[in-house]
């Protein structure tokens, strides 16, 4: 007869510090490799996240706090908060209702993906800069975030370009209700408009100096493989047609008309560099540089795009 393995958790009851707990915490995600990159890229960053979101500790508190002793009551609460993210697969930032981008947290639950994306530094270190020189900072007047989903990117527009009225559109009236959440949290209901609208079908007709997105970009049959972190967000947040391509498709076919003479469109595409230079060569792609290298941000000027409309 085989014996069984011994419960991991067991030892609990002995760990007395939050140092103790994330050298436990550490192991059992070593253990249980729950998915990563929706909160943290590492284990160490999103277990010691998660121990002091339970603890109700700032974020930002300095090492001497891993010395501090756990009361029992505590001890549940980091013990239930561990087991429902590795073992359930629970997302970090589902457990917590929160995710951050950079200084700015939103409230997030699972109506909406969880807020990760390259416009986190595309937007304050290199935006301004593509636009014409007297079209910066407080002459952008009119920007969009297509496929808004809890609305961050349309915020951070917001607080990049204070003179500018932001749109915001989705699909997804779930998504929507989290997107109004946020934009009243910021205090921007009076400058980000949310639309219901799939791309700009229900937008109302504006020439715009930017247009951003973060769509749906991911091949079907690949979602259909998604480790459970990434399924239990909304499948449409992810799901972009048999080839990843369909909402790209139709957002490029509609954005020429919607752009401002010296308008730029803005798009993040993940892994699809090669079929986006393939298929829409002719708009003269140009790609930003990330921080990782992986420079999956493509950008397209009106001026290619509308000379295509007019041919």
């Amino acid at each position: 007869m085989t014996a069984s393995r011994p419960d991991p958790w067991a030892g609990t009851a002995a760990l007395a510090t939050l140092g103790e707990w994330l050298t436990f915490a550490e192991r059992v995600y070593a253990r249980e490799k729950p998915a990563l990159g929706q909160v943290a890229t590492n284990a160490h960053d999103e277990a010691l996240y998660l121990l002091l979101r339970a603890l109700d500790l700032p974020l930002d508190s300095d090492a001497r706090v891993l010395a501090r002793r756990l009361t029992q009551a505590e001890k549940t609460r980091v013990e239930t908060m561990l087991r429902r993210r590795v073992l359930e697969r629970v997302p970090a930032a589902y457990l917590t209702r929160e995710a951050w981008l950079g200084e700015h947290r939103f409230y997030v639950d699972e109506r909406v993906i969880i807020p990760r994306s390259y416009f986190l530094e595309i937007i304050p270190e290199q935006l301004e800069g593509l636009l014409p020189a007297g079209r910066r900072g407080r002459q952008v007047r009119n920007v969009v975030d297509v496929c808004t989903g809890s609305g961050c990117l349309a915020i951070l527009l917001a607080h990049q370009f204070p003179a500018a009225q932001v749109d915001a559109c989705d699909l997804s009236a779930d998504a929507l209700e989290v997107a109004k959440i946020n934009v009243r949290a910021h205090g921007l209901a009076a400058r980000v408009r949310l639309h219901a609208s799939d791309v700009f079908d229900a937008v109302p007709p504006v020439r715009y100096d930017v247009i951003l997105s973060n769509p749906p970009y991911e091949p079907s049959a690949l979602v259909d493989t998604q480790a459970p972190e990434f399924a239990a967000e909304p499948r449409m947040a992810h799901d972009g047609g048999r080839d990843g391509l369909a909402i790209i498709r139709k957002l490029l076919r509609q954005a020429g008309a919607r752009l401002q003479p010296h308008g730029i469109v803005v798009i993040e595409v993940g892994g699809l560099r090669r079929a986006i230079e393939r298929e829409f060569a002719a708009l003269k792609p140009e790609w930003l540089p990330t921080q990782d290298g992986s420079n999956c941000v493509v950008l397209f000027r009106a001026g290619a795009m509308q000379l295509r409309e007019g041919s």
